[in-house]
């Protein structure tokens, strides 16, 4: 709020029309006790984490691929990147569109794949406009080529290829694994895409924008426990619907935030990494207002929750309220899926004599029609009035 009148000349002197002022969003930082802990010091000893440290690592075991899938999957991804690589220096007749690069992105080239999808992705950026037809006319020639390279192999019936079109590009799969090629185009072409003839400017857009991140991830993030943490996070989104809606390359960022981003810049234990995340979320990080996590790889300061509605930003928070209150009263084999099932974010739970009632959702949606003069608080609106278009 501003407080007084225009001062300096002219000002609301001589019946002057006093000018609109434009509400400033500050965005704030949510309590981390990491951050704190000098302000916080410990009167007593932590607990012994070896236990929840142990489970931790079962369950990335038991998330990881298994060495068959491992396999498939690389032997895959090596057939088609030679054939792609092979178009990009030579691509002899085929002339129906130029490949600039290709780029292996996602899940299988950062290490955080796990059992039971076994898809890789690879990103091929043409110099052409990517039409329809060049994405199928593509298709067919990976296909050719890639049989013409297996003649000398025995094919079993698992390893025979099919290819498959969608909006985003094509698939090469066969029983045990799955190569997703996406096509982007070069960034000056976005401007000249045509949804009657061309793939979708957004879908471009994303498959770049999947470039820069592991990019960044490589540089940023190889740590292994932020992998791990991925992985196990990942399996959370899947288990618990208040965290859903979360990305995976939110949940990419948000590993490397709770393990990395602390005053001694070291790798935190996996266990206290893996508390800190739902302090974060609890303490309201992917909330309207909040400081929350920027997009490292966009310009603009884009805040990576601000992708979330505002119910599922008040749902998230509320589900990792509830978990963190579980997790401290040693329940974290039931939010890890060692045992029990997901009812613990929505159920009442007692743990050691200690009920754990589920939190309830604050957020309510606004009504049609706001009164005159009613002021909007919701601090998120402020922000995202530029920044929904930039991330569009």
């Amino acid at each position: 709020m501003v407080r007084g009148a225009i001062r300096g000349r002219g000002g609301m002197r001589g019946g002057g029309v006093r000018m609109p002022f434009k509400k400033t969003f500050v965005p704030r930082h949510p309590f981390d006790l990491t951050l704190a802990e000098m302000a916080f010091p410990k009167v007593v000893q932590p607990p012994d984490d070896s236990a929840l440290t142990a489970a931790l690592l079962k369950r990335n075991q038991d998330l990881c691929p298994t060495a068959v899938e491992q396999t498939a999957i690389a032997n895959l991804v090596t057939k088609v990147q030679g054939v792609l690589d092979n178009l990009v220096v030579a691509p002899g007749d085929f002339s129906t569109c130029q490949l600039d690069e290709v780029r292996q992105v996602g899940s299988f080239k950062k290490g955080t794949m796990m059992t039971g999808n076994n898809v890789a992705d690879i990103v091929v950026i043409l110099k052409t406009l990517p039409t329809k037809e060049a994405c199928e006319a593509l298709s067919k020639k990976v296909e050719e080529d890639l049989k013409t390279a297996m003649k000398t192999e025995v094919v079993t019936k698992a390893e025979a290829l099919s290819t498959s079109l969608h909006e985003k590009g094509f698939d090469i799969a066969n029983r045990v694994a799955k190569v997703r090629v996406l096509i982007a185009t070069l960034p000056q072409n976005i401007r000249k895409l045509e949804p009657e003839t061309h793939l979708d400017a957004k879908v471009m857009q994303s498959h770049l924008a999947a470039i820069r991140h592991i990019r960044w991830f490589e540089e940023n993030a190889h740590h292994s426990s932020i992998k791990v943490l991925i992985r196990i996070l990942r399996d959370l989104t899947k288990r618990f619907e208040g965290f859903t809606p979360m990305s995976p390359w939110t949940l990419d960022l948000l590993a490397h935030l709770a393990i990395m981003n602390n005053p001694s810049r070291q790798a935190l234990p996996i266990n206290q990494a893996f508390r800190r995340v739902f302090q974060l979320l609890a303490s309201g990080l992917f909330l309207p207002g909040s400081a929350g996590i920027t997009d490292p790889c966009e310009v603009g300061h884009i805040r990576v929750h601000t992708s979330m509605t505002l119910e599922q930003q008040d749902v998230c928070c509320m589900t990792a309220q509830t978990l963190l209150r579980v997790l401290s009263h040693g329940g974290y084999r039931h939010i890890l899926g060692l045992e029990g099932n997901a009812s613990i974010a929505s159920e009442m739970s007692v743990w050691d004599g200690v009920v754990v009632s589920p939190m309830e959702r604050v957020y309510e949606k606004p009504t049609s029609e706001k009164k005159e003069g009613e002021e909007d608080e919701d601090m998120e609106a402020v922000e995202a009035e530029g920044e929904d278009d930039s991330m569009e």
